[in-house]
């Protein structure tokens, strides 16, 4: 057997990651193509991600460029498999002292939208999407996250496909709801070795029973949302929504609390609130019952419904008959609620994958090349923890910083720190990318001279040779033009 050809190194520390993964890659065409993917999405971002951005090539006419061509034959027909790829990502994580999973953390269940035209593209139809508000055209991808509040990182992502699909719709074989999708991921984790507390998710998965079925058969504890006014049975005296057992709750004020039980949250920034929780009763939700139904609020009087929470929990009371038998331990009040609080954390990852890492912007329509980006972003989110806990290089005093105070940066003027902030350790001015000088090879000043190319500007165009008439002055038109804004 011949020795392999060397790979041209990618970036800086990029290659002591990149070099991790390539046993699972048999050419070295591929370990090439993972290495300049990898180090566009890490680029800084002027414009969409897409293919001709990664490679640093003019848009729309620049996609026949061969570095362009190269990477498009690596994500769509290149034989590799994503699974194995983000199995060793994940080995990395649990190799890694301060990424390593514990049973103090949680898996934390989402799904989320992006926008694509079209019919053509894998597991695309009309959806609820939720960062814009309103059912369009998307491909929606169900998510697990683990996460102890200091980490976080994606586990195992799975893209949902639409009934019509399917030659015999929901009722086909092959269908799976985001509910049962997400249970398998959640299993999967726990697989994979990623030991968790609990499996937290919002109320949009509180509804399924095949979700509760899932997650009882693989032995996973949960803490659910429930929504505030979904009615179940119970006799008619007694409350049929969590809203309504929550009003039986005793409560005069602070110091008579009657059933409410005061509970400190305290936040990453430092801060901490007192809410309160308490246990309550609903149909088969019981205090010293199997199932529970906890409600957290900071205003018991009043239960906000921006700031109350009913949480459905099969973590047992710790005076429940069935608490010495159970495979999970007794959860307190305290317990439960900083549980839940940990699921905001899926949204922090979904937003820095998308603003940040490209996660929406590929423009491939099957789904193994879909699969393939998805897995691809969450190994530059990875490498981004990787740098974290990196200690740093002595600084180099002649690297370029490729984040001017001038340049500014989509979605990131006041967002919290972004994955790749965690070049940086902590050291850049804004959530952008790492100041190379604190690598000795400077990683991102090399990033930023591959970086996207803009458009040519092209001479003015006329359409129908109608003449181009100046803008109204604001004060005659209540739309404010660009150059207008101060």
């Amino acid at each position: 057997m011949t020795a392999r050809r060397p790979c041209p190194p990618a970036p800086g520390p990029l290659e002591d990651y990149a070099s991790c993964f390539d046993d699972l890659f048999a050419s070295l065409a591929q370990r090439r193509g993972f290495r300049e993917y990898l180090t566009g999405l890490l680029a800084p971002r002027d414009r969409n991600k897409t293919l001709t951005c990664l490679a640093g090539a003019e848009p729309v006419v620049g996609a026949r460029n061969p570095a362009v061509q190269r990477l498009q034959f690596f994500l769509s027909e290149s034989p590799w498999e994503a699974g194995e790829v983000n199995d060793r990502r994940l080995e990395l994580l649990r190799g890694q002292s301060d990424t390593a999973p514990h049973a103090g953390g949680v898996i934390v269940i989402d799904d989320s939208g992006d926008r694509k035209d079209g019919t053509a593209t894998a597991h695309v139809g009309r959806q609820w999407l939720g960062r814009y508000g309103k059912t369009d055209n998307c491909v929606v991808t169900v998510t697990t996250v683990w996460t102890d509040g200091r980490v976080y990182y994606p586990l195992h992502t799975q893209p949902y496909t639409p009934a019509h699909h399917f030659p015999r719709g929901r009722r086909d074989p092959g269908f799976r709801t985001k509910p049962q999708i997400a249970a398998a991921l959640a299993a999967r984790g726990k697989e994979a070795g990623f030991a968790c507390r609990a499996v937290v998710a919002d109320c949009a998965y509180s509804v399924s029973d095949d979700w509760y079925l899932a997650l009882r058969e693989a032995q996973l504890p949960y803490v659910v949302h429930r929504k505030p006014h979904r009615g179940t049975w119970a006799p008619a005296h007694q409350p049929h929504t969590p809203i309504d057992a929550a009003l039986t709750l005793a409560w005069h004020d602070a110091e008579h609390p009657g059933d409410w039980t005061p509970v400190e949250r305290r936040f990453r920034d430092g801060h901490t609130e007192t809410w309160r929780a308490a246990d309550a009763t609903l149909g088969g939700w019981q205090p010293l019952g199997v199932c529970r139904l906890v409600v957290a609020t900071t205003d018991p009087a009043t239960l906000p419904p921006k700031a109350t929470w009913y949480l459905a929990t099969n973590l047992p009371h710790a005076d429940a008959p069935h608490a010495a038998t159970s495979t999970h331990p007794p959860a307190g009040l305290d317990e439960i609620v900083r549980l839940y609080g940990l699921r905001p954390w899926i949204e922090q990852s979904h937003k820095q994958i998308k603003d940040e890492l490209g996660w929406a912007d590929f423009q491939v329509r099957s789904a193994r090349a879909i699969k393939r980006h998805q897995t691809l972003v969450n190994c530059a989110f990875s490498f981004c923890w990787d740098q974290w806990f990196t200690p740093p290089g002595p600084p180099d005093p002649t690297a370029p910083d490729p984040c001017p105070a001038n340049r500014p940066e989509r979605g990131t003027s006041h967002a919290p720190p972004t994955p790749t902030t965690l070049l940086a350790q902590g050291l850049t001015r804004r959530p952008l990318l790492a100041r190379p000088g604190h690598h000795p090879a400077p990683l991102v000043a090399r990033l930023d001279g591959q970086g996207p190319t803009r458009r040519t500007p092209g001479p003015p165009r006329r359409s129908h040779h109608r003449t181009r008439t100046e803008p109204l002055p604001p004060n005659l038109t209540n739309y404010r033009y660009p150059w207008h804004c101060g």
